[in-house]
């Protein structure tokens, strides 16, 4: 199976071309879906991408990668909007584009994507993979680096939504191509990952040809109006040509944190050298599962261990795209979009050490068959209250992206698997990044889809419940 680790927007495109072969399933019921916003494209916004997120009022928020404006060359230069929910229950909820991007041009970010986090006092904080006032060029087209950026709500009702640059990357050792979503620490530290530049590594992208990625930290100002301070943890290499393991590569957003402080990852490739994913033309390895461990002194230096190589079909999953989980015990939880048995994707757990000296131990939760059940898992699991987790992936009986449910083992068994609803296109198309609202009800977006003009359908919001 052919891949390639591609920038936001591209991936979903390539989604959107794997056909795979209809297994059979067990039959699940199936929940209910409603669309509650279709995109139209133009100014309106098209691709949402990440995850949806709610203030206390039930307004929901997200970005879309296209759409806005055609000020930010190659493409179009992404949105923030909002959904508000209808007065009386029944009736359609309202958008609101709140934010255009405005691109390199203008020194503003361009194509945000891999979702937001808020603050306590209602700020939202984001990541686009293109513009910024770096010297990144695409296509022979100077489009900027990535930004990091920070949304601030309007003071009056009705007002403007203050959109404010914390971080333009430079394409070097900094970092190229941020992805998302970031993530908080206690004292207000944003940390998150760019899938380029650093300086390490040549075997992560022989079309970008920007080395393999960094993660990183940004420190709010000390005094208000300062500027933030980005800082390097991590600069990733990779797997050194003709070498059989390695350091990963372009590493994911969606970063995770324990009790100590350790930070959690992973990467789309990298890793093992000698795996079944190596493809030449830049792309080596199968992706792994990382942790940043803090400094001990005060300046030191951030220590990177890999927990986990992959190795790819049809011994283990490749290709960890989605962030994880982490759970009550220490173990980690995440998805592949590729490996296993099927070629098509898998759930898996790693569980710490029992013994010193003992590496991490990986097992499956549920492997993809590649038909009704879904195949290509790019987003990470969100666990209910009920300690089960629930996901999206492609694939599935109409070929347009599935919501699945794993329920714990009991004593001893396999994890239970639910396949809870199909999407068919008009309602949603690739499924992205899956958020809890009220009630146990699950929201999020599909990148293409619904009754919108684009090729495909210019995405929907949706919600399913059972």
């Amino acid at each position: 199976m052919t891949r390639k680790k591609c920038s936001p927007g591209i991936v979903p495109v390539l989604l959107a071309l794997c056909l795979a072969l209809v297994l059979a399933v067990p039959a699940s019921a199936e929940w209910k879906e409603k669309v509650l916003y279709s995109f139209q494209g133009g100014t309106d916004g098209s691709g949402p991408a990440g995850g949806v997120i709610f203030d206390k009022e039930g307004n929901l928020y997200a970005l879309s990668i296209y759409g806005g404006s055609t000020a930010c060359p190659p493409g179009w230069c992404g949105t923030f909007y909002q959904l508000s929910p209808p007065p009386q229950k029944g009736g359609k909820w309202t958008e609101t584009v709140s934010y255009v991007f405005k691109g390199h041009n203008q020194n503003d970010g361009s194509s945000p994507s891999g979702g937001l986090i808020s603050d306590s006092t209602g700020n939202f904080y984001g990541v686009t993979g293109y513009g910024g006032s770096g010297p990144c060029v695409l296509f022979g087209t100077a489009t900027g680096c990535g930004t990091v950026f920070e949304l601030s709500p309007p003071a009056h009702k009705g007002g403007a939504w203050t959109e404010t640059v914390l971080y333009n990357f430079q394409g070097g050792k900094d970092g190229d191509l941020p992805t998302g979503p970031l993530a908080f620490d206690k004292a207000g530290n944003l940390y998150g990952a760019t899938e380029f530049g650093g300086g390490k590594g040549t075997t992560c992208d022989a079309f970008y040809g920007g080395n393999c990625g960094t993660a990183f930290k940004l420190s709010p100002p000390k005094q208000k109006g300062g500027k933030w301070t980005e800082k390097v943890l991590h600069r990733f290499a990779g797997v050194e040509p003709g070498e059989r393991y390695g350091d990963g590569a372009n590493p994911n957003g969606g970063l995770v944190f324990d009790r100590s402080g350790a930070i959690y990852g992973t990467t789309y490739i990298g890793g093992n050298g000698s795996g079944g994913c190596n493809e030449g033309g830049g792309y080596e390895g199968c992706g792994t599962v990382f942790v940043l461990k803090p400094p001990i002194g005060k300046g030191g230096s951030w220590d990177e261990s890999v927990l986990h190589r992959f190795r790819g079909q049809p011994i283990d999953g490749f290709g960890p795209y989605g962030g994880l989980v982490l759970g009550s015990r220490g173990e980690l939880y995440g998805t592949t979009d590729g490996g296993g048995a099927h070629e098509a994707g898998l759930v898996f757990e790693l569980k710490p050490p029992t013994t010193q000296g003992r590496g991490w131990t990986e097992s499956f939760l549920y492997v993809f068959r590649g038909g009704d059940d879904g195949n290509i898992v790019t987003a990470g699991l969100v666990q209910g209250m009920d300690g089960r987790f629930y996901g999206s992936a492609g694939g599935g009986t109409f070929f347009r992206g599935v919501i699945f449910r794993l329920t714990p083992p009991k004593d001893g068994k396999a994890w239970g698997f639910d396949l809870l609803y199909s999407f068919k296109g008009s309602d949603g198309y690739d499924p992205q990044q899956l958020t809890f609202g009220k009630d146990g009800a699950i929201f999020g977006p599909t990148f293409f889809g619904g009754n919108g003009p684009c090729q495909g359908g210019c995405g929907i919001v949706f919600e399913v419940s059972p």
